[in-house]
């Protein structure tokens, strides 16, 4: 487990440092497994003491499973250190906030999304959150679902945010980096393309952020290869491996490939979140102690 300093709090983010070599077990069966063991055995042990740095949950604008509130206690009785709520459109700093209340003892850090609800690639925004109650607002993910990648994988004719043109960050992504780098933020890489994410390693770099995390590099839209994280540790960034549900069709490929990914990648620079919180998906700390079980 590796620890980052977060403004003034110690930020543990790196989880399970410890995926084991290839089992005698087909990938089918070791998720099927994850799958049927009970809370009360290797899942509740393996959670104890970790981040999820990736918790969806309601109120949203879409359906969740759990709000965030009952997420945060549910993840202190699961023995976890604590959790990162993230929401695509709305700032969580003041969610965190409030769990911190209702969970006492539960280290909840929110973040931005700079989507086009809060202005895209919008320095004012980032700072703003810095200042909300309690100081808990720590991420800052570069845009998601109107990420000019995302837009663009997905085929579809509306709005975006850009991070960078003609193979340039724009000045308004600079700005934004700097504000986390004054702040002692985390620079959070969003669904932009392998090439933009390169691009703003280098720039935080530069810049001396000190705490930068790819988004779940392996996910669509970003789609990294090795190679390409490799160099984003080199730039001194963590890779996130984000679960989902195990319980769709491609989950035993899909953690096959992490598996493998992490083993090369080396896990010491390697995130585990849950991405979970979805409706119909297990609630994020069951589905995020089932994906550690299977690894």
């Amino acid at each position: 487990m590796s620890t980052v300093q977060c403004g003034s709090t110690p930020f543990v983010i790196a989880a399970f440092a410890f995926v084991a070599a290839t089992g005698v077990m087909s990938p089918a069966s070791r998720v099927a497994g994850a799958r049927q063991v009970s809370d009360a055995r290797a899942p509740a042990r393996l959670l104890a003491g970790t981040i999820d740095i990736h918790v969806h949950s309601a109120p949203d604008n879409v359906p969740r499973s759990i709000d965030g509130i009952d997420v945060a206690k549910l993840a202190r009785a699961k023995g976890m250190r604590g959790i990162v709520p993230k929401n695509h459109y709305e700032p969580t700093a003041g969610l965190a906030f409030l769990a911190r209340k209702e969970a006492s003892g539960l280290e909840v850090f929110g973040g931005i999304d700079l989507n086009l609800t809060v202005g895209g690639m919008n320095p004012a925004a980032v700072e703003h959150m810095t200042q909300v109650a309690g100081g808990w607002g720590r991420i800052v993910w570069m845009s998601t679902f109107d990420a000019e990648n995302q837009v663009g994988y997905s085929k579809e004719n509306r709005p975006f945010v850009s991070v960078a043109r003609n193979g340039e960050l724009l000045p308004e992504t600079k700005a934004v980096i700097s504000v986390i780098a004054k702040y002692g933020l985390v620079l959070a890489t969003g669904h932009v393309s392998p090439q933009e994410v390169a691009m703003l390693l280098r720039e935080g770099r530069q810049q001396r952020v000190q705490h930068m995390i790819v988004t779940h590099a392996m996910n669509a839209p970003i789609l990294m290869d090795v190679s390409q994280m490799q160099e984003a540790t080199r730039l001194g960034a963590f890779i996130e491996f984000a679960a989902s549900t195990l319980a769709n069709a491609d989950a035993a490929a899909r953690v096959e490939r992490f598996a493998d990914a992490i083993r090369k990648v080396g896990p010491e620079f390697c995130i585990l979140s849950s991405d979970l919180g979805q409706k119909g998906n297990p609630l994020p700390p069951d589905g995020y102690g089932a994906y550690a079980q299977t690894l």
